[in-house]
C-alpha cells in the first residue's frame, strides 16, 4: 500500500518550485492534495497533473481567507491530515533602507502566513494521532545572511513557531517540524539572481554559482531533495521525529 494512502495534504505555494515538488512526492505515495496559492493558473496546471488534487486560490496573509481555504479543502477531500506551510517570498535591502512595507511583507507572507495556514487546519490535523505539520523554512531560519534582515527574522520566527507547536501538540500525536533548505534551484532563487545581476552587472550563471557556494557541497539544492525530506516527515514511521529544524544544504549550517 502507498505510504500516504487515504491521507489528505494541504500544500501552500503548491503551484511551483518546492511546493510543486512536494505535491508530486506526496501524490506519488497516495495522498490527495489541496494546492493553495495566490495565482490560479499554476495551481490548476499542477492539479491536472496529479491524480487527486484541487486548486484553491487564497492569500495566506489573511486569516479569513485561510479559514475559507481550509473549508474548501475539506469539501474537496475530507478532513486535512497533513499541512505543508511552504508559501514564502524573499526581498533584499540593506537594513538601513528597509521600510515598513518591506518589513511587513516579509513578516506577513513568511511568518504570519505560515501561522494562519496551520491555525486554519489545526482542528482537522489534531483530531486523531498521526497528524503532520511541516514548515518549509530556510537556512535563513538557522543563521544570518546580509541584506535580507526581514526575511531572516521571519524565517527564524517560523522555526520558533514550529518549536512551540511541537511541544503544544505532542500529546495529541501530531508532529511539527521544519525543513530548512539552503539555496535551492527555484523561481525564488531566479528572482534573487535577477537582483544580483541588476545590482552588480555580474552575469546570471556567475550569480547562480556564487549562491551555490553557500551550500557546503557547492551546488544548488533541487526541489526534489527538499520534497523527499518533507515526505519522510509525513510518513507514519516518523511519529517520534518532532520539533526538529532539518537543514537540507549538503553539509553543516
Amino acid at each position: 500500500m502507498a505510504l500516504l494512502a487515504g491521507k489528505h495534504a494541504l500544500v501552500t505555494g503548491g503551484g511551483s518550485g518546492i511546493g510543486a515538488a512536494i505535491a508530486r512526492a506526496l501524490a506519488a505515495e497516495g495522498a490527495s492534495l489541496s494546492l493553495v496559492g495566490r495565482r490560479a493558473a499554476p495551481l490548476e496546471a499542477m492539479a491536472k497533473e496529479l491524480p487527486k488534487a484541487t486548486a484553491i486560490v487564497a492569500d495566506i496573509t489573511s486569516g479569513t481567507e485561510c479559514a475559507a481555504m481550509a473549508k474548501a479543502a475539506q469539501a474537496a477531500h475530507g478532513p486535512i491530515d497533513i499541512v505543508i506551510a511552504n508559501a514564502g517570498m524573499a526581498a533584499s535591502a540593506p537594513a538601513a533602507k528597509i521600510d515598513a512595507a518591506h518589513w511587513q511583507q516579509m513578516i506577513g507572507v513568511n511568518l504570519t502566513g505560515a501561522f494562519n495556514t496551520v491555525q486554519a487546519a489545526l482542528a482537522n490535523v489534531t483530531r486523531a494521532p498521526g497528524g503532520r505539520i511541516v514548515f518549509v523554512a530556510s537556512t535563513a531560519g538557522l543563521k544570518g545572511y546580509p541584506y535580507v534582515a526581514a526575511y531572516v527574522a521571519a524565517k527564524h520566527g517560523v522555526v520558533g513557531l514550529m518549536r512551540a507547536l511541537s511541544v503544544e501538540l505532542a500529546a495529541k500525536g501530531t508532529t511539527v517540524n521544519a525543513v530548512c533548505p539552503g539555496f535551492t534551484d527555484t523561481p525564488l532563487l531566479a528572482g534573487a539572481v535577477d537582483t544580483i545581476v541588476s545590482k552588480t552587472g555580474r552575469d546570471a550563471e556567475a550569480s547562480r554559482a556564487e549562491l551555490a557556494k553557500d551550500n557546503p557541497h557547492g551546488r544548488l539544492i533541487t526541489p526534489e531533495e527538499v520534497a523527499q525530506t518533507v515526505l519522510y516527515l509525513c510518513a507514519p514511521s516518523s511519529g517520534s521525529v518532532n520539533g526538529q529544524a532539518i537543514a537540507v544544504t549538503g553539509g553543516p549550517v
